[in-house]
């Protein structure tokens, strides 16, 4: 059982990452991407998760150097970008993020998404060429680990044709009401770490009665009792704010657990907050 913010999953190659990460998904570039790096570390957050596509690296990495905490205290995420396609593009676009974070190694590197639209006719050949580039970067020790979004089984299985290094991380929509079996059961047989975008789901998901029910009864959030619930779930949450009281509360998920009743209340909630996009027919 999970007992803080620095307690870690250990991947496929031994790497530990912290089990509960700060998300900055539509966090605005700028002071207050920074400054929303900056309050999630003050609250004791080490896992940050960030992307190309996000178009806040640069600010993201303003706030890790100000934050004045040692590079090995922190596991950073970011994701390779859509329109790169190709091995010598892959390293260009590593390269220009490191550039914007402001590091000199990776913890973790992702392909954002398996099948852009500009390339459904060949994505197969496209996400074997990035992911060769990130096996070199990855035996090169310049990232730590390397793996997956938003890929599903038919995805993961044309990547494993030609991969030498097995993805150590899918990170995917999971939030109580969308649990996509296939995905989850394919990946947790080959060790593949389950991490939790949007892990709150949609607005709707704070307005779900038995959600609030359970909440009421352990004194916490809907927020908060979504993210034990993910951390129950063997999920890595990634939880993302702008406002530093609630960046703090989703960090106060370790001093209460869901009781079995609970938990399978929210397995029947299929649906409650709506699901996760198609990955192949993205309109980007």
């Amino acid at each position: 059982m999970m007992q803080s913010l620095t307690d870690c999953y250990t991947l496929e190659n031994g790497v530990k990452i912290p089990c509960l990460g700060f998300g900055t998904w539509k966090a605005p570039d700028g002071d207050v991407a920074k400054a929303s790096v900056l309050a999630a570390l003050e609250c004791g957050y080490r896992h940050i998760d960030t992307a190309s596509a996000y178009r806040n690296e640069a600010s993201v990495g303003r706030g890790i150097q100000e934050s004045g905490l040692k590079r090995e205290e922190l596991f950073i995420t970011t994701k390779l970008n859509n329109p790169v396609c190709g091995y010598r593009e892959s390293m260009e676009a590593f390269e220009e993020s490191m550039e914007k974070l402001q590091l000199e190694y990776l913890d973790l590197y992702l392909i954002h998404w398996p099948n852009p639209k500009p390339y459904r006719d060949r994505w197969q050949e496209r996400n074997a060429e990035n992911w060769r580039a990130m096996e070199d970067l990855y035996k090169a020790g310049r990232i730590r680990a390397i793996g997956i979004s938003n890929f599903r089984p038919h995805h993961m299985d044309a990547l494993l044709k030609t991969a030498t290094v097995m993805p150590m991380v899918n990170q995917i929509h999971l939030c109580p009401g969308d649990t996509p079996e296939d995905v989850i059961s394919y990946c947790r047989s080959r060790n593949i770490l389950l991490e939790g975008y949007s892990p709150l789901g949609h607005g709707d998901i704070f307005n779900v009665p038995e959600l609030k029910e359970i909440a009421e009864k352990h004194g916490k959030s809907v927020a908060q009792v979504c993210l034990r619930w993910s951390l129950q779930m063997g999920f890595l949450p990634l939880p993302k704010s702008v406002t530093p009281s609630r960046i703090k509360e989703n960090a106060q998920v370790f001093d209460f657990a869901l009781s079995q009743e609970d938990m399978d209340t929210i397995a029947k909630l299929d649906g409650c907050a709506g699901y996760g996009p198609d990955p192949d027919d993205r309109p980007f």
